[in-house]
């Protein structure tokens, strides 16, 4: 049975990511669809980038995942398909898919010619082009049918961690915020045990806040599991599962966690000083 995920800026009120699954259902009714998140914030292509490399991963290779983040039609903008380790990925050509394979070269990207005949028709992306290329290849279908290969696709920088020799620091910023209030950096642990190779000790900055250890997954806050109720609220930082540098409140959540108690916002800065 094919695969075809579906990630999008729609939210779940509005009528788009039904008529997203209806329109699949239409050309062939045996595609399984599952649901990455409709819950992107608008037009955000780094939040959506953190969250697709995140999740691909875990699915069959051949799985072809629609991203409908800043989609919407204009006929001076190319829709394309790209494959990338072993996965299919359909999207504008906005630079999203330059930010989920920022350190993967894609094995091949094609212009969506499907449907520019009918430019003008075209109302909503997602069903009218992303749809029919994405059953197209859910059926079996080579890529040049539906598109003509290309050299790239459009490109944006991801936000990358400096390392300020003089300083002796890290300076990372805030690229994601959680379900849980967690606060997600752009520092990741290979960076992190690379530089501080030569280095006693460090101090993770943040706003007027300071931490000075960094756990290996949030149930390593709690030193004794018979007072682990007692561990609730308590800041720290971890690597998470994308080895990306954490800032947590443990057992928090949206409303009472990092993001609220430490009152960080996307792009805000993160130091590491080592001694």
């Amino acid at each position: 049975m094919s695969i075809i995920t579906l990630t999008s800026d729609f939210g779940n009120l509005d009528y788009r990511v039904a008529a997203v699954k209806g329109s699949i259902l239409s050309l062939n009714q045996d595609v399984h669809i599952v649901d990455i998140s409709h819950e992107i914030q608008a037009f955000n292509l780094v939040q959506t980038s953190y969250i697709v490399r995140n999740a691909y991963k875990h699915f069959p290779k051949g799985t072809i995942h629609i991203l409908s983040v800043d989609s919407f039609h204009h006929k001076s903008r190319k829709n394309i398909v790209c494959k990338a380790d072993g996965h299919y990925f359909i999207a504008a050509d906005n630079g999203l898919v330059s930010l989920v394979f920022f350190d993967i070269k894609p094995e091949a990207i094609y212009e969506i010619t499907l449907n520019n005949r009918f430019d003008d028709i075209v109302s909503f992306t997602s069903s009218d082009v992303f749809v029919p290329a994405a059953v197209h290849l859910a059926n079996g279908g080579l890529p040049e049918v539906i598109g003509r290969k290309i050299d790239s696709a459009k490109q944006l920088m991801f936000p990358k961690p400096v390392y300020n020799d003089s300083e002796k620091m890290i300076i990372g910023e805030v690229m994601y915020i959680d379900n849980f209030g967690n606060i997600i950096s752009n520092i990741n642990k290979d960076l992190f045990e690379t530089i501080g190779k030569g280095y006693e000790s460090f101090t993770i900055k943040f706003r007027n806040l300071a931490l000075s250890k960094v756990f290996g997954s949030h149930t390593e806050v709690v030193s004794d599991w018979d007072r682990e109720t007692e561990f609730h609220g308590q800041s720290a930082a971890i690597f998470n599962d994308s080895q990306h540098l954490e800032l947590t409140i443990y057992k928090g959540s949206k409303n009472n966690g990092a993001k609220t108690l430490f009152g960080l916002n996307m792009g805000e800065n993160i130091y590491i000083e080592f001694f």
